[in-house]
């Protein structure tokens, strides 16, 4: 089994910084990819940022060049910096973990609590 904790969150004005981590424990297969996603109520949780075991990143539009998302392998931690934060982008942030053994299974997909972000104007 495993599972995601995540941390960092909380509140910061405007043009401020946040760190978001999130650490995986439990059996973590090769074939994976980690990644953060949003959800403000009532609304569709959206992708923000993911990254391959390969190491390719993949990035929302709406944060291009603000927002930073790397891994530490070997503490089963992905991270997303966040710079240049906007009041829209106030949301709860979920860490989210898929994998496989194999190439050829489906994904099995894991998701963290959220730790809720709030950017004040």
């Amino acid at each position: 089994q495993v599972q995601l904790v995540e941390s960092g969150g909380g509140l910061v004005q405007a043009g401020g910084s946040l760190r978001l981590s999130c650490v995986a424990s439990g059996s973590i297969f090769i074939i994976n990819v980690m990644g953060w996603y949003r959800q403000a109520p009532g609304k569709q949780r959206e992708l923000v940022a993911t990254i391959a075991s390969g190491g390719g990143t993949k990035y929302a539009d709406f944060v291009k060049g603000r927002f930073t998302i790397y891994r530490d392998r070997a503490k089963n931690t992905v991270y997303l910096e966040m710079n240049g934060l906007k009041p829209e982008d106030t949301d709860v942030y979920y860490c989210n973990v898929k994998q496989k053994r194999y190439i050829w299974e489906s994904w099995y997909v894991i998701w963290g609590q959220g730790t809720p972000v709030t950017v004040s104007s």
